[in-house]
Formats: structure tokens, sequence, C-alpha cells
């Protein structure tokens, strides 16, 4: 107790400077208050006090740590300080120069760029720095991206001079820093600018020199280069060969020359005037005497050469002169006349034929007249063509000098000569002229084709087929009715086919292979040659007459006749006449059927169909009334398209006979315009009759005129449109009377209009109906009866327009009078 309230009293908290002296109080008033106190007292006291000082100490302790780490914070900020400026100094001096620095501090990580990278490589992203190839040239590109790679994988330091695209020089350099990795490029400058140009040029040229020695090394021909002291400085494999050494080095060790000694003497001499060394030689190359063409040329410190074989050149150009007199000892013995000119257009060869034809002068043609001057002693002499323009012949003559393929040209020359001319290129320039009299020949030739051209006309002119096989047994002549007769293809004949190739291919209409067996053998056989003759009957019903007759240069004449109308005729007319009888008793019967069958049974279902419609039978309902009106309108369709059938009938029949009468014109027009009144009024069509100056009557079957027209009408309003006209025009003429009908509609296409008049022909474009197709046919019948024409075409203005044409004295009329 009493050292906890001891300890109560006690300061909470101490200085250092009055630590102790109060420790030393303290300590003394305790002794000397518990002096007198118990021993438990004063151990309680002990521990106060023993607290108490390690209490102090700690404190104290504790101080001077805090006092010591302020120093060290603020002695550490101050470091921190001046390093930041010094790195804000470094980085500024890293900025004031044209570089890029490139730091890669984690492999994982993107490296830290430090640069103004724009400005440096025209690249706008700092990390395309990196992407070698848009920025460097490709070698260059090549060469840091693999110094790179071996950097950040090994560490291997790199330094290397790199070629921008726009023409810079950039050095880079690379090496590892602790644990990062650093990249510094920077432009190049001055002084060491000038040193990578150089260098750069210097590996260019050492490229191409390595090129030119790799392709010379590989050259068959010896290529040398020799110093100013004439010592062999250099040479490639050809030359090592030629002089037998081992390569290149050894020759130049050894001062191998491949030329002799007077050779090399004449070549400096040249290099000393400032002129190359050409001249063919003989020299031993590998053991072996051989003709090469020498070049030598001076240059700078020495002079260089190449050596190109000319042996198999010598060799050729020896058998070429050779073979060229050879040529032209054969050429002069020739008839045709040669000419040749060289490149410069002057006579190099001519044989006497040549100089015979043109009757030269032999001292002008060996002075080596140029070609003009030859033409124009020619035409001097009148042995050239007449031309209107003498020079644009000679141009076109010319122009073979220019060409490539020999051309051909004919000569007809006064006096009637006539010459072949060829001019034919030379390789090595000029042209060669070859000429060709061919008068005689010519004429031959045109009385052997006017022979042959008769003789092919007269064969085609036959109208038996024709055809000659030679004694080979191939096919000579033929004519057009040969092929026709058999169908044959005119290429196939042209190829002059074997007998049997051509009875194989007729073979195919006939069954009969025996005559063809005996056609082959009378062609091909050599004895027993004599005429023979055939039957043979085609399957196409054809029957076919022929013969066989030998002739006297070994050939045989074929010749086969179609007799099938012949052989047939009799059968044909007793058919015919059959089928007439035929055909006259079906007609009367259908006449017959129809008119009682069909005609009979429809006039009884009109008669009662209208007895149902009379009011006085009984009343009928609306829609009763309607089915009656429907029956009468179709019974009566079906009557008229009846009555148009058995008039076609009667007049295939040749029972129609007309009852001929004065017919008026404008009394038979307006019956016809009365039976379409109600179509008329149907489609509001407007029907216009005109007669200009058809007044009168002619001789005709006014029945039938009535039908005619009443068609034509019915066929008009049928394509008019609602709301057109419709005209129906008469016209009379001298020895004619003319009707017109026109309307607005469609009109014919052109396609269809040479079938309209035919049966059944039925065409509903525009029309509102469809009918059977007789009206125009029975139109142009029943015109044809009375001698007269009918036409249909379109009208001028769009519609159709349909004409009929009547005589005024018909042929019933002119047949009565007869």
């Amino acid at each position: 107790m009493a050292a906890a309230a001891l300890s109560g009293a006690l300061p909470l908290t101490l200085t250092p400077a009055h630590a102790q002296s109060d420790l030393h109080g303290v300590t003394a008033g305790a002794f000397s208050v518990l002096a007198g106190q118990d021993p438990s007292a004063l151990i309680g006291l002990a521990l106060v006090v023993g607290l108490i000082v390690f209490a102090t100490t700690t404190a104290i302790v504790h101080l001077r740590y805090r006092r010591q780490s302020l120093r060290r914070e603020a002695e550490a900020f101050g470091e921190i300080s001046r390093l930041e400026s010094q790195i804000e100094e470094a980085r500024a001096l890293l900025m004031a120069e044209p570089q890029i620095v490139v730091v890669w501090r984690d492999p994982s990580a993107d490296p830290e760029i430090i640069g103004n990278t724009p400005a440096f490589t025209g690249v706008a992203a700092p990390l395309r720095i990196l992407a070698f190839g848009a920025w460097l040239t490709p070698g260059s590109a090549r060469e840091i991206e693999a110094a790179v790679e071996r950097l950040r994988a090994r560490g291997t330091p790199l330094a290397a001079t790199l070629a921008t695209q726009d023409g810079r020089f950039v050095e880079a350099d690379g090496r590892p820093v602790g644990a990062a990795v650093v990249l510094r490029l920077r432009d190049i400058t001055g002084v060491r600018l000038e040193q990578a140009q150089l260098q750069e040029a210097y590996r260019a040229l050492d490229g191409e020199s390595s090129a030119l020695r790799t392709l010379l090394d590989a050259l068959p021909a010896p290529v040398w280069v020799g110093d100013e002291d004439g010592r062999l400085r250099w040479s490639n494999a050809a030359y090592a060969h030629a002089v037998e050494a081992r390569d290149g080095r050894d020759a130049a060790v050894r001062d191998l020359f491949l030329l002799d000694r007077q050779s090399r003497e004449q070549a400096k001499k040249a290099h000393g005037d400032a002129l190359p060394f050409k001249s063919r030689l003989p020299v031993v190359v590998a053991g072996s005497r051989r003709v090469l063409d020498v070049l030598e040329v001076p240059t700078g410190g020495g002079a260089a050469g190449i050596a190109l074989d000319a042996t198999e050149a010598e060799s050729v150009r020896a058998e070429l002169a050779h073979v060229v007199g050879a040529h032209r000892r054969t050429l002069d013995q020739l008839a045709t006349a040669v000419a040749i000119f060289g490149a410069d257009r002057r006579l190099v060869f001519h044989n006497a034929a040549y100089a015979g034809l043109f009757e030269l002068d032999p001292a002008f043609l060996d002075d080596r007249p140029d070609d003009g001057a030859v033409l124009d002693r020619l035409r001097a002499a009148r042995r050239l063509p007449e031309q209107a323009d003498f020079r644009v012949w000679r141009e076109d003559l010319h122009a073979a000098y220019r060409a490539i393929e020999p051309r051909e040209h004919w000569w007809h020359l006064p006096g009637g000569r006539t010459l072949r001319v060829v001019t034919a290129p030379n390789p090595e320039g000029g042209v060669t002229y070859l000429f060709d009299e061919v008068t005689e020949r010519l004429a031959l030739e045109s009385r052997y084709i006017s022979l042959t051209r008769i003789q092919s006309e007269t064969l085609d002119a036959l109208a038996e087929a024709v055809a000659v096989f030679g004694s080979d047994g191939r096919l000579g002549l033929f004519n057009s009715a040969f092929r026709r007769l058999w169908h044959l293809d005119a290429a196939m004949l042209d190829a002059r086919p074997h007998v049997d190739n051509v009875a194989q291919a007729c073979r195919r209409l006939t069954t009969d292979a025996a005559v063809w067996g005996r056609l082959s053998a009378a062609v091909t056989g050599i004895e027993a040659r004599v005429p023979t003759e055939f039957r043979m009957e085609r399957n196409d019903g054809a029957i076919i007459d022929g013969s066989t007759q030998p002739l006297p240069d070994g050939g045989t004449l074929v010749t086969l006749r179609d007799v099938t109308d012949t052989a047939q005729v009799e059968r044909a007319l007793v058919e015919r006449n059959d089928a007439l009888v035929a055909a006259d008793h079906l007609k009367s019967t259908f006449v017959s059927h129809v008119s009682y069958e069909l005609r009979s049974p429809l006039t009884t279902i009109i008669g009662f169909a209208q007895l149902l419609d009379d009011t006085g039978v009984g009343p009928l309902n609306p829609k009763q009334r309607a089915y009656v009106n429907h029956i009468t309108e179709s019974s009566a369709a079906l009557l008229a398209i009846i009555n148009d059938i058995l008039d076609l009938a009667t007049i295939d029949a040749g029972a129609m006979t007309l009852d001929l009468a004065e017919v008026d014109v404008r009394a038979a027009m307006e019956a016809a315009a009365e039976g379409v009144r109600d179509r008329l009024a149907e489609g509001d069509i407007r029907l216009s009759i005109e007669l200009q100056n058809a007044a009168g009557s002619f001789r005709a079957d006014a029945k039938r005129v009535r039908q005619i027209l009443y068609n034509l009408l019915s066929n008009a309003v049928g394509f008019a449109p609602d709301g057109s006209a419709v005209t129906l025009s008469a016209e009379r003429h001298e020895d004619k009377v003319v009707f017109r009908v026109r309307d607005h509609g469609p009109g014919i296409p052109p396609e269809i209009g040479t079938r309209v008049f035919d049966r059944f022909e039925s065409h509903t474009a525009g029309s509102r109906h469809r009918g059977v197709g007789l009206g125009l046919s029975i139109v142009r019948s029943l015109v044809a009866l009375h001698g007269g024409t009918v036409s249909i075409g379109p009208a001028q203005g769009g519609g159709t327009l349909v004409t009929c044409t009547f005589p005024l004295e018909t042929g019933a009329s002119r047949d009565a009078a007869e």
C-alpha cells in the first residue's frame, strides 16, 4: 500500500536533466521514511525504485534513438532530392542530344523508351521504334533485330551503324546494365557521319565486287586482272584451268600467263595509247590449241581482259565458206534465176540463169550494183511489170529487206511473159531473189483447169450419179448427184476415200450387201474387167439402177440412176386414184352425217328453246329465261359452225355452186352490217360504211357475198377495242369491185400473217372471243369460187386491213359464156 501510494505520488513524466537527482531524492526520502518499518515495506520500495530506474533508462534510450532517426530521415530526404535533381539533369542531357534510349527491366513487360521518337524516326507510337523495318533499310533492320535478340537473350553487347530509309545513319549501342538491358540509338554527325557513309559505300562496292567476282568466276571464258607492272593479280577458275593451275591464287603466285610474250607486248603498247587490245589469237588452253577472241582493256592500276573461245566459230566459218562455195556452184547450174543481195543492198551473187533471163551485161553485174540500180536497168529495158507508181512498187518489193518470212510476187512482163518471183530474207541480212519463168506452165495449167472445169460442170449437170474410181480403188471424180443420192459428206468424198469406205458409208441405206461386194470387185479387179449392171433397193424404198464401165487408165466409171419414179409410177397412180375415190366417199358420208346427225337435232333444240321463250306457252322466271337465252345463243353459234363446216366440205367436194345474179353493193354491205349490230352495241363500236364509186351492182352470189362480208365484219369487231370504229368500204374499178374492212385493233403479227386463212387457225390476241378458225378460211374459199382474191395486212395508222377483190366477170360467168 505504501508502495502504491508512493508510486501514485511520483510524477508521470521525467526529463533527462532531472531524472537522476529526482531518483536520489526519492530514494533517500523513501528509505528515511521506511527505515523504521518492517522488511516487506522495504522490499516493495525496492521494487518501485527498480521500476522507476528501468522506465527512466528506457525513456532516455528512446529519446536518443528518436533524435538519431529524425536526423537520418532528414539526411535521406536530402539525398533523395539530390538524386532526383541528378536524374532530371541526366534526362535533360539525354533529351538535349537526338537519341533514343530503350531500357528492358522486365522481360515480360514493355520496355521504357526515352527520347523524342517522332522527331528521331518519324514513327508516331514510341513502341513502333522497335519495328526496325518501318524506318531502317532492310539490311540494317535484319542486322539490328538479330543483335537485339542476342543482347536480350545472352547479354551480348552490340555496336552497329545503321542506315535509315530517308538516307540518315544511326549509331546503335547496347549492353546489359545490372538487371536491365539498355539500347541507345543516336544520329551520327560530322566526321563519324562521313565515316559511316564511307563504310556504307564500301559495303555496297564490296557487295558489287563480290557479285562480279562470283559471276566472272562462274564464266567458262578465262578472265584476268593484271597490275601496272604486268603481273597477274586475279583470275577466275576458267583462267586457272587454261594455264593448268590449282586456282587463281596459284596462277598469280606462279605468274602464269595465258597469252605469249608477243601478244602481251602488243596489248601493253595499245594500253599505252589508252586503247583496248582486241585480237583473235591461237592459244594453248589446258594443253590443247584453241582460237580465242581476246579483249584486254586498260584500267587505272593495270589491265583487265577476257578471252572467248572462237574455235568452233572459226570451224563453222570455214565450213560455211565451203558450203557457200558449193551452193554457189550448184546455183550456177540451176535453170531458176538466182540473185543474192547483201545487207547493203548490193549484188553479192548471181547465177548464169539470172543474167540470161534479163539479158544483163556480165560486166555490169560484176561491179556489184545495188538493188535499185538493177531495177532501174530492167525498167529501162522494159523487163519489169508496167506500174502506175514505180516508186511505191519498188518500196513494196524492197520491204523484203525488213521482213522475216519469204514473199511471193507475180510479174507480168510486157510481151506476155510471166515470172514467179520469191523474195527470201537472209539471216545475216539481205535478200535472195528467185525468178521462175512460168509462162508456158501457166498456159498449160489454164488449159488443164479449163478442161477439168468443163468435165466437172458436165458431170454436175448430169441427172445420173457418176463416180470415177482410180486404179488404186480410190475415188477420183464424183458429181453432186452422187453425193445427194447417198447422203454423203462432201469433206469425206474430197478426201478420196477407197471404194470399200464408200461402200461402207452407202451400205447403211441398203441391206443388199452382195451388190456392194460385186461393185467393189468390179472396181478393184485386175482381170476380167467387163462392164456390169445391177439394181438395188434402198431402205427408204428408192430403187437404183447402176452400171460399171472400165476405163483405159485402169479406173472404173460407176453410174447410178434413181428409177424409183419409173418403177412405182403405176402403183402411185393406182394408189392415188383409190385415195381420191375414198376421199370423195368420205366427204359425201361426212356431209350426209353432219346434215342429219347434227343439224337436224340442233334445229329441234333451237325451235324448242324459242318455244320456251314464247310467253304464250307459259311464264318463265328470270333465271329460267336467262338459261333459255344461253341455250338459244349457244345453239345458234353451234349451228353457224356446222354451217361453216358444211360449206367447206361442200367446197372441197366440188359440190358447191354459185347462184349468180346481180348483187346490189349497198344492200349487201347493209345486210352484213345488220348481222353484227348487237356485237357493235356491246362494245360501243361505230361502224362506218363507205361507198366511194361502188354504187350499183355486180354479178355474184348474193348470199355468199353477204356471208363473206359478215365473216370479215365479225372478225374486225372481235379485235376492235371498245369505243373504236370499224370501216366497211367498197370501190369499183374497170374490171373489179374491191371491198375493204378495217379495224383499229392490235394488228396482225408478221409471224402469223400468212396463216390466218388456214383452217382452224385461231389467234385471240386482243380479241373478245375465241372462234374455231373457220371464218377467214371460208372467206378465202368463197372469194376463190368467185375468181377473186383476199389479203390481210397492217393498216396505215394501226389496226388491220382486209381486202377482198371480186372480178366484174366471175369465173362461173366465164365458164357459162364459154
